[in-house]
């Protein structure tokens, strides 16, 4: 009787192992339809295929095995090149930031897939220690050191900050763009304060050997939206939908994959959710608010 039994529960492991091995073959084959027999996966801020191949080699290599399909990097050269490689059908997935998200739904009418929850994503100013600034009102007149244009944590949401403390950014403060160096050239008394992401603070510190001591954070902003994964509106629903499910059933391995980088540490701890597209007005609006309304045409 037990001998049956366990030949009876044998068969059912068999059973369902078969039927899950040819729902994920006949996923791989209609997604091969779709992608010339291959995915093509592009990250907005990983310019080039070395930075991908560094950042974001073993999330290919999980991603491939999840969808059951190959996977190939996109390297784009600037940031322009994901909207119209999105547009012309030349990639499939895209990781961007928030700013860059609006872009490609602007642009190249992307489809929001799955959104990467952050639980310390907020916009920061930082001044030192010693500083006789205060508030945030006290920053006219005053020299920002900032990441990069269209940063959302580096560059439009401490310019919302500033907004809602009253100040016009564009005449009230001088904003120069000078990346993670910022923080040298705040220690230094060549700029008056520095703007970063939450989550990425203590390892830039980290980077240049400087201690929380040194500094003080002037003000924290509003928790960011996510950075979320984009897909090809010439993609069938259908297909969309099957993506979107195995990526939110695999996420443990896929976001385990992502932080194996130590570039992507600031997605320890975080988790695939579904992504909303009302979620990133914010970024709309604040384009909108200092004259760059064209990027989202």
């Amino acid at each position: 009787m037990k001998r049956r039994k366990l030949l009876s529960n044998f068969l059912l492991f068999i059973g369902g192992f078969i039927t899950g091995c040819n729902s994920l073959n006949n996923t791989s084959n209609e997604l091969r339809k779709y992608t010339s027999k291959s995915l093509k996966l592009a990250v907005a801020d990983a310019l080039g295929l070395e930075a991908l191949e560094a950042g974001y080699g073993d999330f290919r290599t999980a991603l491939a095995e999840v969808l059951g399909i190959p996977i190939e990097f996109f390297p784009g050269e600037n940031r322009t090149d994901a909207a119209a490689a999105l547009r012309y059908g030349q990639v499939d997935i895209i990781l961007a930031g928030p700013s860059e998200y609006v872009v490609l739904h602007s642009r190249a009418k992307a489809i929001p897939l799955i959104a990467i929850e952050r639980h310390d994503y907020y916009p920061t100013i930082v001044v030192r220690s010693n500083s006789n600034i205060k508030t945030l009102d006290q920053l006219k007149g005053k020299t920002i050191a900032m990441l990069r244009v269209g940063s959302t944590s580096g560059h439009l949401a401490p310019i919302k900050m500033l907004i809602d403390a009253g100040l016009d950014p564009n005449s009230d403060v001088k904003i120069v763009m000078l990346g993670n160096a910022g923080i040298e050239s705040l220690k230094k008394g060549e700029v008056d304060a520095w703007t970063v992401a939450s989550d990425r603070y203590q390892t830039i510190l980290d980077n240049y050997s400087f201690s929380e001591s040194d500094f003080s954070i002037l003000a924290k902003g509003n928790l960011l939206p996510s950075d979320l994964f984009v897909i090809n509106n010439q993609w069938p629903d259908r297909m969309i939908r099957t993506v979107r499910s195995l990526m939110l059933e695999h996420q443990d391995q896929l976001i385990q994959s992502l932080i194996a980088s130590t570039a992507n540490q600031p997605y320890q701890g975080s988790k695939f959710i579904a992504a909303n597209d009302a979620d990133y007005n914010i970024i709309r609006e604040v384009y909108q608010e200092i004259g760059q309304g064209s990027f989202l045409e």
